[in-house]
């Protein structure tokens, strides 16, 4: 039986994630109200941002801009700084 949470970017009571993304407090907040298609969502745009901006996970600046990303994708609604070529038009 899969875990329901009610999914804070996609507003739905959908399946949850079956382990926290990462320690601490923003990945216990993940686990309990972020659904497994909205972190797939999530990772998607992820891997866009690391690809276009040539991000590298050992670079402080790149975790903190990645973490503050992901806060506006799956929390705040917000549009996320994607790269031009991936802006609606």
């Amino acid at each position: 039986m899969s875990r329901k949470v009610q999914c804070a970017k996609l507003g739905e009571e959908l399946d949850g994630l079956d382990f926290m993304p990462f320690p601490g407090e923003l990945g216990e907040k993940i686990y309990n109200s972020v659904s497994k298609e909205a972190w797939k969502q999530w990772l998607a745009q992820q891997t866009i941002l690391i690809n276009e901006y040539r991000l590298s996970s050992l670079d402080p600046k790149a975790r903190s801009f990645l973490q503050e990303e992901m806060q506006k994708f799956l929390f705040n609604d917000e549009d996320i700084d994607m790269p031009d070529e991936f802006k609606a038009l």
